[in-house]
């Protein structure tokens, strides 16, 4: 008997599975989905083969000393090529020689068929990240030669990193994928999902994507099919299938605990079905078109978002703008910091006096996170030493369903108004960054009532049955994507995303009661504009807080900042992360520190210098100077 809280309850469930097409229809139908599932893509052997002809004998003559076989059905094709020109038992006894990695059990399970053990297997989610983890701890590369059975798509990824590791890659590609013999089904699925007639959309491998692209191609269907998948719940199996999705563009809003069909069914009815209005609203209030051009989308700080070269690492400071400074006490003097929020020409001057004292290249808007909570129905009060304090936290369902939506956007106008006034009193070729908080720390103010060291409060409503968790955030997360919305609108350029509290969850609570929340955010964010994702206290969370293309991973002080960029992968850029505490030592100190950092980056593309959090209040001014300026004459690239 199916549980009543794992269903799809009726709705039209979209699936590209192939070769267990009839698996995955009875799974969907089993947990109350009505299937549509069109087989996309049937493997097709490259024939002849001949550059797997010379792997082969380049491996039996002792030419090749490492071999990577990413795939069970690849090895197959590999050995069904190379037979009719080799002795394959010569093959296979070379291939014994030699280090074998395997890119998860399937691969090693077609190799022990053949009487072979492979050296090393790597781990779930067994994506080209854990594939070159394997190596680093298990094979030393360099200056050997790597064959890599390839499956397909060349993977850029993992052969820019196993060239950095010193090796000599030879890929041999040995089967490509085409359309299904009956692709009439595919065809079905991609005008149904364009006309907004599937609800979800379960996908299993990285070249479905690939395929149903290329469908709706032939057909003339591909903005069509895109404006259908922003508004339907997509389900991707795993890592390496997510990474094509997001590459092409489109958002992927869950993964299951393990890269398995059943767990994907299973969580997807579980997780899923509640997106799918959400999910539909939230299409509605995407901005379609990318923001107006400005000169400050040519600065060392936007190239450096979008990964490109710049003359030197940009830098600038969270909280560059604060008690430290003499200019913000005077103004805090006659002041409180509500009315200082509240008040636009006053939040420009402070932010403006910093960046002007500092010789930053950006300025972020001068703001809280807090104020967002206002319209929502919070009572929210800075009081003398205690910080923030929520008069009326929420911590039942009775309470979740008292939280307003944030249908008048235009409540926080004085927000919106610091961005235009900012935007307008900075030289231009100085980038302006909105930002709001992310909506784990929001609910947890809002659920504490201020800070926390336990979260018990939160902790606890996150794992009540009834809904109010999913409710609380969805109401979060839309506030949040309309409210830094109106701050492009504004005049931003970017945006930051800050979770304070974040490092409190461990890696799977964080997948499963926030990642879903986070992606449905910067999908939700305007096209083209580049978003910092900054979660601090917790370093295992960095990979998850890659999303698209224009995410900057932001990195606190607690890991070295090229460990923690290898984690996420080279191919976004990051921001960080000197230990703010730094500051508080001497210049000569300070110099030292930025060096070190900047050595172990390398002059690799994509690095924005910042502190790991903000600014403490007790740094002396010409500290913060003085690490600016460090980073302007060391990261000078000839």
């Amino acid at each position: 008997m199916v549980s009543k809280t794992i269903s799809f309850q009726g709705f039209r469930v979209a699936a590209l599975e192939s070769r267990r097409a009839a698996d995955m229809q009875r799974l969907i139908e089993k947990y109350e989905g009505v299937a549509y599932v069109s087989p996309s893509m049937r493997e097709v052997p490259i024939e002849p083969n001949r550059s797997a002809i010379d792997f082969a004998y380049r491996l039996i003559t002792g030419q090749v000393s490492v071999v990577v076989l990413t795939t069970g059905v690849g090895f197959r094709y590999l050995l069904k090529a190379i037979e009719p020109h080799l002795d394959k038992q010569r093959f296979l006894d070379s291939l014994s020689d030699v280090i074998t990695v395997c890119r998860g059990p399937k691969p090693a399970a077609v190799m022990r068929e053949f009487g072979l053990t492979p050296s090393h297997r790597v781990p779930e989610p067994n994506t080209w990240r854990e594939l070159l983890q394997t190596i680093d701890s298990e094979v030393p590369i360099a200056n050997q030669v790597v064959g890599l059975q390839e499956y397909g798509v060349s993977n850029k990824s993992l052969i820019a990193g196993l060239e950095a590791r010193g090796a000599t890659v030879e890929p041999v590609q040995v089967y490509g994928w085409d359309f299904p013999v009956d692709s009439g089904p595919l065809e079905e699925n991609v005008r149904a999902i364009a006309a907004g007639e599937r609800d979800l959309l379960l996908v299993t491998s990285a070249h479905q994507v690939v395929n149903m692209l290329r469908m709706a191609e032939k057909i003339d269907f591909v903005e069509k099919l895109r404006e259908g998948l922003r508004g339907t719940v997509i389900a991707s199996i795993g890592p390496t299938t997510s990474q094509m999705l997001e590459e092409c563009e489109i958002h992927v809003d869950l993964e299951p605990s393990h890269p398995k069909m059943g767990h994907l069914v299973v969580e997807t009815a579980e997780t899923g079905v509640p997106l799918i209005g959400s999910k539909r609203r939230w299409q509605l209030m995407i901005p379609q078109s990318q923001p107006m051009k400005h000169p400050s989308d040519d600065s060392l700080f936007i190239r450096a978002c979008r990964g490109e070269k710049t003359e030197r690492t940009p830098v600038w400071l969270m909280r560059q703008a604060g008690r430290y400074m003499q200019e913000y006490r005077e103004v805090r003097a006659k002041h409180s910091f509500l009315e200082l929020c509240h008040n636009p020409q006053l939040c420009s001057e402070v932010m403006c006096t910093a960046v002007d004292r500092l010789g930053v290249d950006a300025a972020i808007i001068f703001s809280d996170l807090l104020p967002i909570l206002v319209p929502l129905g919070f009572d929210l009060e800075f009081a003398a030493g205690d910080g923030p304090v929520i008069h009326n936290p929420v911590r039942d369902r009775q309470g979740v369903n008292q939280v307003r939506e944030l249908q008048e956007p235009q409540e926080l106008d004085f927000v919106y108004e610091t961005v235009r006034q900012t935007r307008q009193d900075l030289p231009d070729g100085i980038p302006v960054i909105g930002f709001a908080g992310s909506p784990f720390t929001l609910a947890s103010y809002a659920i504490e009532g201020g800070g926390s060291r336990t979260y018990l409060h939160t902790k606890r409503l996150m794992r009540s049955n009834d809904g109010s968790w999913e409710v609380l955030m969805e109401k979060l997360s839309f506030a949040i994507t309309s409210y830094l919305n109106f701050q492009i609108a504004a005049g931003a350029q970017c945006v930051q995303l800050f979770d304070s509290w974040a490092g409190c969850l461990s890696s799977s609570d964080y997948v499963r009661f926030v990642l879903p929340w986070m992606k449905q955010i910067i999908a939700g964010i305007t096209p083209g504009v580049p978003v910092i994702n900054f979660a601090t206290g917790n370093p295992e969370l960095l990979p998850l807080l890659k999303m698209d293309r224009r995410t900057v991973v932001g990195v606190d002080w607690r890991i070295p900042l090229d460990v923690a960029w290898k984690r996420i992968g080279h191919d976004v850029s990051v921001q960080g992360n000197l230990d703010p505490a730094i500051l508080l030592a001497d210049p000569e100190v300070i110099r030292e520190e930025v060096s070190q950092l900047l050595a172990s980056v390398a002059g690799r593309d994509g690095h924005i210098f910042n502190l790991g959090h903000g600014i403490h209040k007790e740094t002396p001014v010409d500290h913060a100077i003085a690490l600016v300026e460090s980073v302007k004459e060391l990261s000078r690239r000839d």
